[in-house]
């Protein structure tokens, strides 16, 4: 049923400060914008990493919470180092999860957890597909 991850969506009280922020982080500029909504494609998949404004939010919450969608990274000590140099938070430390499995999660200066993660099994499916 679940083929694959289409799109993740943010959101922030300010939305072109988040834009500035993701552009910097991500090194691209975002591949579609209209108001109040902007995305980019990222990664080997192409995968999309949306932000909206957050008036669109189907909820509101006072803290960080819910799902934790991790991003697989080559370097996870490097990516976590530059999102808190970024102004991201630790929001979960580096933990290991099991051989090859490595997760970290911060929450973006929006109030966005975004957990990266390095993994063996997604390592293995790029190599497959390549």
């Amino acid at each position: 049923m679940l083929r694959g991850m289409a799109t993740v969506t943010y959101y922030a009280e300010d939305h072109e400060a988040a834009k500035t922020w993701y552009t910097e982080f991500l090194g691209i500029e975002p591949y579609f914008t209209v108001p109040g909504y902007f995305e980019f494609r990222i990664g080997d998949y192409q995968h999309e990493l949306g932000v909206a404004d957050r008036k669109y939010a189907p909820s509101t919450q006072a803290e960080p919470g819910g799902q934790i969608v991790s991003w697989h990274v080559d370097d996870l000590e490097a990516t976590l180092a530059r999102l808190l140099e970024l102004g991201a938070k630790e929001f979960e430390p580096i933990t290991v999860r099991g051989e090859g499995f490595v997760t970290a999660s911060v929450v973006d200066p929006f109030g966005n957890v975004l957990g990266i993660m390095t993994n063996v099994h997604y390592l293995a499916v790029l190599a497959e597909r390549s």
